[in-house]
């Protein structure tokens, strides 16, 4: 979906990232960058490397290989294409481990989302209120193609959209009824298994307005390709305009 010109969801043939919506998105997108420069500089590295290899040991040129065909060692090259190697892990390990640091990271919630994965439908709960008798529950389901409205997105608009609070902290707590599910929002850097008998854990905080959509990623059965997921962030005072009609 292009909202205010934000690509939140997916579209046909795309090769790039949803645009970001959370600071962990911002971090994978930027680490992608950075990885893409070493990746780039090796390929062409190689590249003339093999090039210059391929001339220079060629049988065909004589007056060349008579000198070339006694190289077999290089103490010099070696060392090199070991030590340079390495420190190229080095410097690319540094940002990845502080991204899978502040991944894992878990701060105190605000907010408390629990979604439970079924064939072929999510559940979701905000747990926060069961104290209060008065727990929000709801299933989210898939809209039937006959069913949309014009300007929604084919098997990824449903029926009950998850709406989360902009600029808080939300913990988001995932599992499965049946089988294995996977919980999954490109735009917000999430994807996460929801695994029977297991409570898995994430974290979000969500940038900016809109409506993000993902889908599961874990084949679960004939109608794993209708199990989208659709949040929609809004303001403090939308969101408890929100609760408040569920309650």
């Amino acid at each position: 979906m292009l909202c205010g010109f934000l690509l939140d969801s997916s579209t046909s043939w795309q090769l790039y990232f949803q645009d970001a919506a959370t600071p962990v998105m911002e971090g994978i997108i930027n680490l992608h960058h950075d990885l893409m420069f070493f990746i780039t500089f090796i390929f062409f590295f190689v590249l003339v490397v093999m090039v210059r290899t391929l001339y220079y040991f060629q049988r065909t040129t004589e007056s060349i290989s008579s000198k070339s065909r006694f190289v077999v060692h290089g103490t010099t090259i070696e060392i090199i294409w070991t030590v340079i190697p390495s420190l190229i892990l080095i410097i690319v390990a540094l940002p990845s481990f502080a991204l899978l640091y502040s991944i894992d990271e878990i701060v105190d919630p605000a907010l408390t989302l629990k979604c439970i994965g079924n064939q072929w439908f999510w559940s979701y709960e905000y747990s926060d209120f069961e104290a209060q008798s008065c727990a929000i529950r709801f299933d989210s389901y898939v809209v039937a193609e006959d069913d949309l409205e014009f300007g929604t997105l084919r098997l990824l608009e449903v029926d009950n959209r998850v709406v989360l609070p902009l600029k808080t902290h939300i913990r988001v707590l995932i599992t499965a009824a049946d089988v294995l599910h996977s919980w999954a929002i490109p735009s917000l850097g999430v994807k996460l298994d929801a695994c029977p008998g297991r409570l898995n854990q994430t974290s979000l905080y969500i940038l900016r307005n809109g409506v993000f959509f993902g889908q599961c990623s874990e084949i679960c059965g004939s109608a794993h390709g209708a199990m989208p997921i659709a949040i929609e962030s809004v303001n403090s005072e939308r969101f408890l305009l929100w609760l408040n009609s569920k309650i």
